[in-house]
């Protein structure tokens, strides 16, 4: 089969805004350049599409680099083209962001790729145009968690109310009220009452729940206004 009768080079690359929660605070997942251009200054984490792979391939690829899990949650957001976005060569980059766990994934993964937990709010200037995607990231997480719940994706498997009510205040950088959410949370029924409590705490928001996971996918899209104005 012949070519496009077109010669010019363009790199493809896959930024990745990886957030995570530590059960206080929103962190980002950012590597420290080891090499040109910008060594030693901050950026995400991503990687350039080799040409025998699918775009989802590719970010699944990164992912497991970075953070050894599989199956994580991750959503295109924006290609980011501008001439002269990279110094080096014309490059255009796909961005996505991407939920885990931080205590589930191994920490050695993220270390091998010179890679560490930022918190959000302290996060240095990064190189290139990854503030924007930083920022443009972090407004699509808080329209998707305000219709889906989809922050489930960034607490361990039993949590409490107060623990992911803690998760949504780190979201949005706003207090919420507590009977609301917790009014609000239950009435989804996506929770399951394991029956345990936090070994740390003896009162009722110590009790341990688990989402339901057959219901939290068949449900997905039928949640709308998850976070609502009177919860905050």
């Amino acid at each position: 089969m012949n070519k496009y009768p077109h010669s010019t080079r363009i790199l493809v690359a896959l930024d990745c805004i990886v957030f995570g929660f530590d059960g206080e605070e929103l962190k980002l997942l950012l590597i420290k350049r080891n090499f040109e251009p910008e060594k030693g200054k901050w950026s995400l984490m991503g990687g350039f599409l080799e040409a025998d792979e699918d775009l989802e391939v590719a970010a699944n690829r990164i992912l497991y680099d970075l953070t050894g899990l599989k199956d994580i949650y991750f959503e295109e957001i924006k290609t980011f083209g501008k001439v002269g976005r990279d110094p080096v060569e014309r490059t255009i980059s796909i961005c996505f962001f991407a939920l885990i766990n931080i205590h589930a994934h191994n920490q050695d993964s993220a270390k091998a790729q010179n890679a560490y937990w930022i918190n959000l709010k302290n996060r240095p200037n990064l190189i290139f145009d990854h503030n924007s995607m930083v920022e443009l990231a972090l407004e699509k997480l808080r329209y998707k968690a305000a219709l889906h719940p989809i922050g489930f994706e960034l607490l361990p498997e039993k949590f409490t109310i107060p623990q992911l009510q803690r998760l949504y205040e780190a979201i949005y950088d706003t207090p919420l009220d507590r009977r609301n959410f917790s009014r609000k949370i239950l009435s989804t029924k996506l929770l399951i009452d394991t029956g345990e409590k936090n070994q740390n705490s003896t009162t009722k928001k110590a009790i341990l729940y688990r989402l339901d996971k057959e219901k939290y996918q068949s449900q997905f899209n039928a949640f709308h206004n998850f976070i609502s104005d009177s919860m905050i």
